[in-house]
């Protein structure tokens, strides 16, 4: 087999599995290879077919191999002096490498805000699609984890020795999940991002980074204490689960125990550890630096990962919060009224529209309102 049908076997193999088949990247170069990851991590297998098919004299794909090497040549110039449809190609790779090189130094460019964002060490952002299925392959080729529809899971036989994080960001209106390398499961609300390792080190401590709200149920280690760092405040655990919110809007960052136990601690003072127990909340101020405990109903803090919504006696500028990023809307509110009155109410975003939230409200405390497309305002 040649090496452009090789090449070729390649992509239709991952356009029917979805993943990279390792067995037959030994029979391409090392050129190949790399083409293959970028094409993949691009979603650009199917396009790549497509001018392949074209690309049927070998004189034209010994030029393609010779161009894509670029430790020869830059790539800029390439389709300048090849066939025309090598040239298409070319131009094809050469696009998904300035592509992922312009994400690199700008990462957010061309990225929708409403895009799941995955960055992998120091790679270029990848945007992941809800409801698909497929491995997720760093820049050196490793396979670090693997997707399928709103999961990703990372396991330990990962080929990493070394501390590298995936950052993982979820936009307003959707909730994701993770399983880390430990087995460790993370629930992601709406506007939230996480810091974690690839893979977690043997002999150090398991520490993620969150900013936003997280539901999680770690996987018990007694040699390897887990660390939730969300702001000033770090919470520690060996196996338990919790939620902890720490938007930064918010003025508090909130911890609820559901089972286990945690030692909170923040780095403002370093002698006001608590541990809480399963059903109390503890809620440290940001601007006074203190932590307040309670009993709660978990229920109102972990209900969003069923998809609902629980306010007690909760006040509307707080509730409008709440609503803003799990409908992804922005809410402006003219109405004094409305503004501070505390409310009751369970609600369940795969059922109820927000024009349904809205309106059960305004059976309580009288209201107008206009919604045009993601703004609502209140008058």
């Amino acid at each position: 087999m040649s090496s452009k049908e090789q090449f070729k076997s390649v992509l239709e193999r991952i356009r029917s599995s979805g993943k990279i088949p390792m067995d037959a990247l030994k029979n391409l170069t090392e050129q190949e290879r790399e083409t293959v990851y970028g094409l993949y991590n691009e979603g650009m297998v199917n396009e790549a077919l497509k001018f392949l098919e074209d690309l049927d004299a070998d004189q034209a794909w010994k030029i393609l191999r010779e161009k894509v090497d670029t430790s020869k040549k830059p790539i800029v110039p390439l389709w300048k002096s090849v066939a025309k449809y090598a040239a298409i190609f070319i131009g094809l790779v050469a696009i998904v490498y300035f592509y992922r090189i312009s994400e690199t130094t700008n990462p957010k460019a061309q990225i929708s805000e409403e895009s799941i964002k995955l960055k992998i060490g120091e790679d270029a952002i990848k945007v992941i699609h809800e409801g698909e299925s497929q491995q997720l392959v760093s820049a050196s080729g490793k396979v670090i984890g693997e997707q399928k529809g709103n999961k990703i899971s990372h396991d330990s036989d990962a080929e990493i020795d070394e501390l590298v994080y995936n950052e993982l960001e979820i936009p307003y209106g959707k909730i994701f999940d993770v399983e880390l390398s430990d087995g460790t499961l993370v629930h992601l609300n709406s506007g939230t991002k996480i810091r974690y390792p690839i893979k977690f080190l043997k002999g150090q401590k398991r520490e993620v980074f969150i900013d936003g709200e997280a539901y999680f149920k770690v996987t018990k280690d007694m040699a390897h204490p887990f660390i939730v760092h969300a702001d000033a405040v770090a919470v520690e655990v060996l196996g338990t689960e919790f939620n902890i919110s720490s938007y930064k809007e918010d003025q508090e960052i909130k911890t609820v125990l559901v089972e286990g136990s945690v030692n909170l601690s923040n780095s403002v003072d370093p002698k006001g550890n608590v541990m809480l127990k399963p059903g109390q909340k503890a809620a440290w101020s940001k601007t006074v630096h203190d932590t307040a405990i309670e009993e709660v109903d978990v229920d109102m803090y972990t209900g969003w990962i069923k998809g609902e919504l629980v306010f007690r006696n909760i006040a509307f500028k707080d509730m409008a919060k709440k609503l803003e990023r799990r409908y992804n809307v922005r809410i402006q509110n003219s109405n004094p009224f409305l503004k501070d009155k505390k409310l009751n109410a369970r609600f369940n975003v795969d059922v109820e529209s927000l024009e349904d939230v809205l309106n059960s409200i305004n059976e309580i405390q009288a209201f107008e309102y206009k919604k045009i497309g993601r703004e609502v305002t209140i008058y």
